[in-house]
């Protein structure tokens, strides 16, 4: 499978990150090695997590994702050698803020870290702006883990192009690494999230671009049509925006085109992605090795100018 250059990270990722935001909470431990499994088996070799995930889940208190991720590599002679790790930093972990402090990283990276079973994370994402911290003081952290070995390059999560450009003008400035890629929300239904100026400024500065949410909480695998669709659903209550002109405008077109391409909408949705210019790869989540499957055909799929204008326009 072809692998794509993420900014100027220095790392090789295939066009589909998986995002392991279920671990620990959707689909229990054998489960989750199964479709991790898949996932290496298909050539895809990126997986993103977070110390934070599954902190939301009652009774988790964060880090499974990390541990189950950690459990599989160590199950897995060589493997670590055959995918990247990302992992973020900066959610309220306890203690009840976000949080970029030199303190704070300097510690969760240790606890990613032994979670994860690796000595080196390949990127290490600020989760969210903290807007009580100066960037210097965070990239400061981050270049004393990049210098002791802990990260190999970093990322910003939830940035705008004001506080991205403000953090590379910070880094320039006072001679700090600079984040190299940037996972922002961005899918069919919602695009403010990686706007025209802050693609401008991924473009100039190099930043590679991953999406989350790129499935909109599941909305366009087609499956919710309706607000009962979708009753009952760990991600229920995320889903109920969709379901509006705009969201059944989208879907309509991602039927067309699922047609013509005898694909799956998500299928569709994902090959959006992967065909927008800026974007290096979409992260999606994955709870059966049949999700799996269908990444790769999204992976393959080859859209046509004029399906790509009629993804747009709906979502537009």
């Amino acid at each position: 499978m072809e692998k794509r250059r993420l900014g100027s990270t220095g790392l090789s990722i295939a066009p589909i990150v998986f995002g392991g935001n279920v671990f620990g909470w959707t689909i229990d431990e054998a489960e989750s090695f199964r479709v991790l499994d898949a996932f290496v088996d298909h050539g895809f070799n990126a997986i993103d997590t977070a110390d934070v995930y599954s902190r939301w889940f009652p009774g988790n208190e964060g880090g499974e994702s990390e541990t189950v991720i950690g459990r599989w590599l160590a199950a897995r002679p060589g493997m670590r050698e055959k995918v990247t790790i990302f992992t973020k930093v900066g959610s309220d972990m306890g203690q009840g803020k976000r949080d970029l402090s030199e303190d704070h990283i300097l510690k969760a990276v240790e606890d990613s870290l032994v979670r994860l079973g690796i000595e080196r994370i390949d990127l290490y994402f600020s989760h969210w702006p903290d807007p009580t911290v100066s960037h210097e003081e965070t990239l400061g952290a981050y270049a004393k883990l990049l210098k002791a070995g802990k990260i190999a390059s970093i990322g910003a999560s939830n940035y705008d192009a004001e506080l991205l450009g403000a953090a590379l003008a910070a880094s320039k400035a006072a001679g700090l690494p600079a984040y190299g890629a940037l996972q922002n929300e961005l899918n069919l239904y919602d695009r403010a999230g990686f706007d025209a100026e802050l693609k401008a400024v991924c473009a100039q500065a190099d930043v590679g671009v991953t999406t989350y949410f790129s499935l909109a909480s599941g909305f366009l695998s087609g499956k919710y049509r309706s607000a009962a669709d979708a009753e009952g659903r760990p991600r229920g209550a995320r889903l109920e925006k969709y379901f509006d002109a705009k969201g059944m405008k989208v879907l309509a077109a991602l039927d067309e085109v699922a047609g013509a391409q005898e694909a799956r909408p998500a299928e569709v949705a994902l090959a959006w992605l992967i065909a927008t210019d800026g974007v290096s790869a979409p992260i999606a989540s994955a709870t059966s090795v049949a999700q799996v499957e269908s990444f790769a055909r999204a992976a393959s799929m080859a859209l046509s100018a004029e399906q790509m204008a009629l993804l747009n326009a709906a979502g537009a």
